[in-house]
């Protein structure tokens, strides 16, 4: 018996259907919204505006850039603000006509259309191990001359196996090579993931090591720090959330009715990561004597 003379097994029971109850309306919550349009619409139309101001931000970013050191042409960070520009430019526009995108046949053209800036978000990112790589090896005295050949040719095999995937599933489309398509991109994910936890934790090693009274060390440490930690968890979000989405019909990202799902998951992989990111290098270069700023050969 309980305190108050009722038998604890009942007073389990209805703590539990009290919890089955309240189980039960949040699920119901979640499926109203999942199954209403106008919720579909208006979480699609959220998801754009984000990206959109995304955009704006890595536009405008370029532009002051550009303004600042004109004389430098297509540089490291103009190309990683272009691309950060590109990739929420085209999500937005992706989202805005998110309920087309779905209509869109054959099959093959939605995938295409959905995984497309993923891939380039990818490269927008492998773009800053790069440019961490080079600084690194540099400040060690060691070549750098194999580092951006290697960028080209991982970009090169991960776009060119991609693709491959796109015409077999286009000539064939069973779920397996669907299957395979996810599971290849979380493999992409990881590998990204682990770029920026070995070179971002060598550059914050290597800058730990830097007199204390150097200038500017104690912020670029903070910003290697933080970037490295904001991508690597991006990516193994991403990693995680496509095995996941290869697996489970309920984590499937590439559906209407799941906009609730579709709001985390890009929120949390793509729109909070690149917001912080491009808020931490807001930086602008010095505009004479620039010896870290890096031109793209």
């Amino acid at each position: 018996m309980g305190r108050n003379g009722v038998p604890v097994s009942t007073s389990s029971a209805v703590g539990l259907a009290v919890a089955a109850i309240e189980l039960t309306e949040s699920s119901s919550w979640w499926h109203d919204v999942n199954d209403s349009p106008v919720w579909q619409d208006r979480i699609f139309h959220v998801l754009a505006a984000l990206y959109g101001i995304v955009a704006v931000v890595a536009v405008v970013q370029l532009v002051r850039i550009q303004l600042r050191v004109p004389e430098y042409g297509w540089t490291t960070q103009k190309v990683f603000h272009f691309l950060n520009f590109l990739v929420n430019g085209v999500r937005c526009f992706v989202f805005i006509f998110r309920r087309d995108v779905q209509k869109l046949k054959p099959e093959i053209v939605q995938h295409i259309i959905l995984d497309m800036p993923s891939l380039a978000f990818f490269t927008t990112y492998a773009l800053l191990v790069l440019f961490w790589a080079e600084i690194y090896y540099q400040a060690r005295a060691v070549s750098t001359d194999r580092l951006r050949p290697s960028f080209y040719v991982i970009n090169a095999v991960v776009y060119a196996v991609q693709i491959a995937l796109w015409l077999i599933l286009w000539w064939k489309p069973v779920n397996l090579l669907v299957v395979l398509s996810k599971m290849f991109f979380a493999g992409v994910s990881l590998f990204a993931a682990l770029g920026f936890l070995l070179y971002g934790g060598r550059l914050f090693l290597m800058l730990q090591r830097f007199p204390v009274e150097s200038k500017g060390r104690r912020k670029k440490l903070q910003e290697v720090g933080y970037v490295t930690t904001i991508c690597f968890s991006c990516f193994l979000v991403r990693c995680i959330m496509m095995c996941f989405n290869a697996f489970d019909k309920a984590a499937n990202l590439d559906v209407l009715d799941h906009p609730i799902l579709n709001f985390v998951y890009y929120l949390l992989v793509e729109i909070v990561p690149s917001s912080l990111v491009l808020f931490i290098l807001r930086k602008l270069p010095p505009k004479r004597g620039i010896t870290q700023y890096h031109p793209i050969r």
